[in-house]
Parts: C-alpha cells; structure tokens; sequence
C-alpha cells in the first residue's frame, strides 16, 4: 500500500501512473484539486483521500484516514508542495506560514503518524520530495529553499534512528520540473538553464528508490549532485560561480 500527497498533478500525478503501472500496488491518493485527483485516481484505480495540509490538523486526518481505510502503509511519497517566488522582504507572512506548512510541517507531522506502523512491522519505505533549492539556495526562493533543506536535514536524522529497522528513507532532489508548480506560484520560470525535466523522469526514480535498497539520496538529473557537493565542500566558492553565471 503505497500513500501518494501530491497527486492531483505533477510529480505526484506521475509517480501515482508509475505505481499504477506496476502489478501487485495499492494506491491512496492525496491531492488539493478535487477534479484533477479524481481523474488520477479514475485512470490509476487509486483511493481517494482528501485533507488540507495547510492545516495543521491536516497530515493527523490524512494519516488516520489512510490508516483506517487500508490497515496499513508500507510506502510514503510526500509530494505535496507549493512555492513562492520573489524577494524575501516581499513575501506576505500568510505565504510564508503556508510554504512551511505545507513543504514542511505536514511532512514531518505525516511521517510521524505514519512511521510508528512502519517500525512496528519490520519495514517500510518514505520517499520525501526535496528540490536542488534545498541543497544550494536558490535567489528569491528563501522560503521555498529553508524548507526543502530542512527536509534533508529530518531525513538525515531519522535515518540514524532507524538503523536496523528495516524502515528506509529517501530524498529524491530533482531540478527544475515541467509541472503546474510555477504557475500556481505566480511567478514562471524564466531561466534559460537548467532546462525544467519531466516529471516522469523524476516519478521513475522515486519508483527506484522504493523498489532498491539503500538509495538515500537520488538527483534527477545526476549532474546535480556535483553543485551540491561542491556546496557544501567549498560554499564561499559555489556562491561566487552562482553570483557569477546565476
């Protein structure tokens, strides 16, 4: 049984096709756009959880739910995220209160309801939805960037304390993504590189993060992996290459 936020479109969309395409999976399906997620759900045989995790008590009742409704669940995709773009003296407080919330705060209430089960039984999967912004910062996107970094962070954290577990987790740290997210934004992507990917590529490699073991960090593409390492080697060096060639 695999549990997918983010679903309605995007990469969650696509990875709820990439389970779908596979015998043997369960799906529950979480997502903000009613009409989209049922035509998700229609195409994938999907059920349909629904809970707004701009609400604090959202991942409580998206968690108790899908508990309820399967018993059970072995893999967490969070996808789920919103963004806002601009300069950081700009943004509204509501906006930030809702990036952190939805990008972060569910996540970690989501895992902490949903891992316990996990752990319980021996085995299980959480697959977080990090972005190259969390690994290097990104301008005007200090928001955006502050949560998925810390993502990385709680995932580095919980892999110490569940060794041994049978419990894995995984960041899957994709680039710019062709998806709906810019739009809903407000603001387009207008760089000429990287060009934004597709989401199917990203929803094959968090299928391959579920389905291999020990994959705790996956970059799509894998080139990314070279900024973030030299970020986090030498940042005073990144940041004039980034001040230098955006």
């Amino acid at each position: 049984m695999v549990l997918i936020t983010g679903a309605s479109s995007g990469i969650g969309a696509a990875v709820a096709d990439r389970f779908a395409g596979a015998p043997g999976w369960r799906l529950l399906l979480h997502g903000r756009d009613k009409v989209r997620l049922d035509e998700v759900a229609s195409r994938t045989r999907g059920a349909v959880l629904r809970a707004d995790l701009a609400d604090p008590a959202g991942a409580a009742h998206l968690a108790r739910t899908a508990l309820e409704s399967a018993g059970h669940v072995d893999v967490l995709v969070a996808a789920a995220g919103i963004g806002w773009a601009g300069p950081f003296t700009a943004i509204p407080p509501a906006a930030i209160d809702e990036v952190l919330a939805v990008d972060l705060a569910s996540v970690v209430h989501l895992v902490r309801r949903l891992l316990p089960q996990m752990v319980a039984r021996g085995r299980g999967r959480v697959v977080l939805l990090g972005s190259i912004a969390g690994s290097v910062g990104v301008e005007e996107e200090a928001v955006y960037s502050a949560a998925k970094g810390a993502l990385a962070a709680f995932a580095d954290s919980l892999r110490y304390e569940l060794k041994g577990s049978g419990v894995e987790i995984c960041v899957v740290v994709p680039g710019v993504v062709d998806t709906p997210f810019f739009e809903r934004r407000g603001t387009p992507y207008h760089r000429s590189r990287p060009k934004p990917l597709p989401a199917d590529r990203v929803a094959e490699a968090v299928w391959r993060a579920v389905v291999r073991r020990n994959r705790d960090e996956v970059f799509v593409p894998p080139w990314l992996r070279l900024p973030a390492r030299v970020h986090g080697a030498v940042p005073v060096v990144f940041r004039r290459l980034a001040e230098r060639f955006g």
